[in-house]
């Protein structure tokens, strides 16, 4: 089994790498909704202080073998909870976000619990539906990173039967 621990978020050293990976064009490409522009620096402390000042979000830095390969976090949008992760583009491919949402999940007992995915962002939608999410709804909106409105994946996480 892969080496992937979960971690509180270390505020200066975390966010200085999530920045950088935030940067990525092509991790933004794929995520489609970020940030209008990934590399203002302001915008993305501000961002991260609200989040790292809400007790309700649970925000965990995703190591891979030491390294900081990313983050998850649990969250309430439009009136549902949420998950989201990013992962540094250096580790795709690796089965690290897979195994960081399993391990979260172990923690996040809240149910239905639900995520988004763009719909041609195949890995992401294979990542939710190995730890058990389904395909529940649809939905568009506007993506910064793709300059154009987007379909997207409404996944759901339901309790096991």
């Amino acid at each position: 089994m892969i080496e992937v621990l979960l971690r509180d978020v270390f505020e200066d050293d975390d966010l200085a790498i999530f920045f950088e990976q935030q940067r990525d064009p092509e991790a933004n490409y794929m995520a489609a909704f970020t940030a209008k522009d990934p590399s203002d620096k302001v915008v993305f402390d501000a961002h991260w202080a609200k989040i790292l000042g809400d007790e309700s979000i649970i925000k965990k830095t995703v190591q891979y073998e030491g390294q900081v390969a990313g983050q998850i976090v649990f969250f309430e949008h439009m009136g549902q909870p949420e998950v989201s992760y990013w992962i540094g583009r250096e580790y795709w491919g690796r089965g690290i976000a897979t195994r960081a949402l399993s391990l979260f999940l172990k923690d996040i007992k809240t149910r239905p619990l639900y995520a988004r995915a763009v719909k041609d962002h195949t890995a992401s939608i294979r990542i939710l539906e190995k730890n058990g999410f389904i395909i529940w709804g649809e939905d568009k909106g506007y993506a910064h990173a793709r300059g154009e409105e987007v379909e997207e994946y409404i996944l759901k996480l339901s309790f096991s039967e």
